[in-house]
């Protein structure tokens, strides 16, 4: 039988952290509880022989169906606290997505979770005004003072320290392989400006800037600051360029 798709489906925002957090959730959650639920009933039935007189020991079985329900215990904790961040960043990129989706409305194309090598790009916008990578960080708020930002030009700041991750770095870096990508696949050389985004947070900057190849700014941000780019690419090169990195995608 043959399928009706003439295509694989584009991937949706946060796809890449929805499998993460299944492929965390069977390794780390259900394999190690089913192990401690099957070392509890057998440490149980060992007890049951002792009690009523059969033999063997139940002390070393119960030592070590112990031992494997504290392992078990230890990775199912961890496994829940990592679960629930990435489910904060699926919720992020998925807002994000969101703000970028209401662009499709002034002639952009966008795409979603786009596989590189040993890495992924959370979003890629193709407007009139240049090709983005955006980049989306999820940063917990601190309980009380100000959920401020401070983008230098280089690196990000908050209470004055640098992130400990610079996502400055990365996103130039993934313009960077995209910006390739590009040109092997159209021969056209595009600039390619990175955004990276933190949902809920509020950006003081003075280097979001044309001039600035990377920008960091709130979600909400992002189609104003789009639209007020001049133009530089023709309809015609949207539509190419979305041709070849759908194809990509899809090949993938």
């Amino acid at each position: 039988m043959k399928s009706p798709l003439k295509a694989k489906p584009l991937k949706n925002p946060g796809e890449s952290l929805e499998q993460r957090r299944i492929d965390v959730a069977v390794d780390r959650v259900f394999f190690p509880l089913t192990v401690a639920i099957m070392m509890f009933f057998w440490a149980l039935y060992e007890w049951y022989r002792w009690l009523f007189d059969i033999p063997l020991s139940p002390y070393l079985n119960t030592v070590l169906a112990l031992g494997v329900i504290i392992w078990a215990t230890f990775r199912i904790v961890r496994a829940f606290k990592e679960i629930k961040l990435i489910n904060q960043g699926i919720a992020s990129e998925k807002a994000v997505g969101q703000f970028l989706e209401r662009l499709r409305a002034d002639g952009a194309e966008v795409f979603h979770d786009i596989q590189g090598e040993n890495f992924n790009l959370d979003h890629v916008l193709i407007h009139k005004s240049g090709v983005f990578v955006v980049e989306t960080k999820s940063l917990n708020k601190p309980r009380s003072g100000k959920t401020e930002l401070i983008y230098n030009g280089s690196e990000v700041l908050r209470s004055g320290k640098p992130l400990a991750r610079n996502p400055v770095i990365q996103v130039s870096a993934a313009s960077g392989w995209l910006r390739q990508l590009i040109y092997e696949s159209t021969g056209r050389r595009v600039a390619v400006k990175g955004i990276v985004t933190f949902p809920g947070w509020y950006i003081h900057s003075n280097h979001n800037t044309p001039k600035n190849t990377v920008w960091v700014l709130n979600p909400k941000a992002i189609p104003s600051f789009i639209t007020k780019q001049p133009e530089t690419l023709s309809k015609e090169d949207v539509h190419l360029i979305k041709f070849h990195l759908g194809k990509y995608i899809r090949a993938l």
